[in-house]
């Protein structure tokens, strides 16, 4: 009888052996890399997490989508950083400390006390910033720029809140385009709140005499007879607010109404 032999293959001596790689391998750390609208991954998660734990609502489903790019630059202004919706390396240490420390951007401000009446006569054709944070109009101005200036004194010291002043006038917050329009609203230069993008084309261009609006796709704000109405740009504070220094105009498109 025939004797079969089998044959075992056996392993080779020397076999590199190569372990599983973790799903979460090439997932990058934030602030390792600088950050842009299409852009998705981990650390654009932590982003839009940072962003919520400030104050700024922001979806944090890891994607780098025009909500987020619109979050990323409410965030931007309210820091007095460039306005460019990118969070760089340096944005990300910023961010991060603020986290750290329990910095919220947009915490709520305590309401102004009522307008004490005016001492003096203010100086002609500019207005007069009041202690309490509000604005006297010059005696000389048009009625309309009068009515601008108090409807903007009606929201001082209100809490900067993302989208506020678009579903409705009265609201509880204001981003930088509804503090705009509700204060242009008080003077009836636009019948419904527009966003900053609008802004961009609304009105004739150039400074205007009494009333200038600065816009570009990521912030805007008003000069009313030489006073600064924003909701970024104040020393730390956020929300609807007047302020005699002016800020760096660089990159928005200059616009006024016809007329003021």
């Amino acid at each position: 009888m025939k004797t079969s032999r089998l044959l075992v293959v056996g392993a080779v001596a020397g076999a590199v052996i190569v372990p599983a790689v973790p799903a979460h391998a090439d997932a990058k750390a934030f602030g390792k890399r600088t950050l842009r609208q299409g852009m998705q991954g981990h650390d654009v998660k932590v982003l839009q997490r940072y962003l919520n734990r400030v104050g700024v609502r922001t979806t944090a489903d890891g994607q780098f989508g025009p909500r987020t790019g619109r979050s990323v630059r409410a965030w931007e202004a309210d820091v007095r950083r460039r306005v460019n919706g990118t969070v760089s390396r340096p944005d990300a240490r910023t961010l991060k400390h603020q986290v750290q420390t329990g910095t919220r951007v947009a915490a709520p401000a305590p309401a102004p006390a009522p307008a004490p009446a005016p001492t003096a006569a203010p100086v002609s054709g500019k207005a007069t910033l009041n202690a309490n944070g509000t604005a006297s109009a010059p005696a000389d101005a048009p009625a309309q720029v009068k009515s601008v200036i108090a409807a903007a004194n009606r929201i001082v010291g209100k809490p900067y809140k993302y989208g506020g002043g678009h579903a409705q006038w009265e609201d509880s917050g204001y981003d930088c385009s509804g503090s705009e329009s509700y204060a242009l609203h008080g003077g009836g230069f636009v019948k419904s709140a527009l966003t900053s993008t609008d802004y961009e084309s609304w009105g004739r261009a150039g400074m205007g005499t009494w009333i200038t609006s600065y816009a570009n796709s990521g912030h805007s704000y008003l000069v009313v007879a030489g006073l600064r109405f924003d909701t970024g740009y104040h020393s730390g504070a956020s929300g609807p607010r007047w302020s005699a220094k002016m800020r760096p105009s660089d990159g928005y498109v200059v616009r006024h109404p016809a007329g003021f």
